[in-house]
């Protein structure tokens, strides 16, 4: 189904809609401060094999993020991080950057890689922020993208629908997306490293 969501005032129905979804095992597409995004419940490995199973052969290019709703879910899902990184978060979110952090053990073991790590972000978007607060933790989150190599993200949440609505069972309309995504920054190292330039003000850093 489509169902449209206003970001500046999210329906609080309309939430509850799609909390009760991800608790159901659904998977939903919706927006973010960049891209649209398909995520599920991080808890259900059925949700998480469905959407591997509509990646295809692009799971192995697609990272899997956690969307949170604040810093505050952090030490349950990463290893302890330095100060200097910790200020950056801070600063930067919610923003368009996705941090990627060393996985704890709490890490589902289906999302584990063999580095162990694990992609955080949180959007500047209030229809997610405001739907991973109601659910308690962080959703699994993966970009939707067109097969057209030019195009590449698809902006409009009606074309998104059309091609993903028989897949998934929510496509949030929360309004044109953006198509260019979050900048990705590896911070298992001594310092941040960028690996993908994409949104977000890099003088932040």
């Amino acid at each position: 189904m489509l169902l449209k969501i206003y970001p500046e005032n999210p329906n609080q129905r309309a939430i509850n809609r799609v909390v009760e979804c991800l608790n159901d095992g659904g998977i939903i597409i919706y927006p973010t401060d960049t891209i649209y995004g398909m995520g599920c419940d991080i808890f259900k490995p059925k949700s998480i094999e469905r959407i591997t199973e509509i990646l295809g052969d692009r799971k192995k290019k697609s990272a899997m993020t956690f969307i949170c709703s604040d810093l505050s879910h952090l030490s349950d899902f990463t290893k302890p991080i330095s100060n200097p990184i910790f200020k950056t978060m801070k600063k930067t979110l919610p923003g368009p950057f996705t941090f990627i952090l060393e996985a704890n053990n709490n890490v589902p073991k289906l999302l584990q890689s063999n580095k162990k790590t694990v992609g955080i972000r949180v959007p500047d978007n209030n229809i997610i922020l405001e739907i991973v607060r109601q659910l308690g933790h962080p959703i699994l989150s993966t970009s939707v993208k067109d097969d057209d190599e030019v195009v590449e993200y698809t902006t409009d949440p009606e074309l998104i629908h059309e091609k993903y609505g028989d897949m998934v069972d929510i496509v949030i309309d929360g309004g044109y997306g953006d198509n260019t995504p979050s900048t990705v920054l590896d911070c298992t190292g001594d310092s941040i490293e960028i690996i993908r330039e994409g949104k977000g003000d890099l003088s932040l850093l």
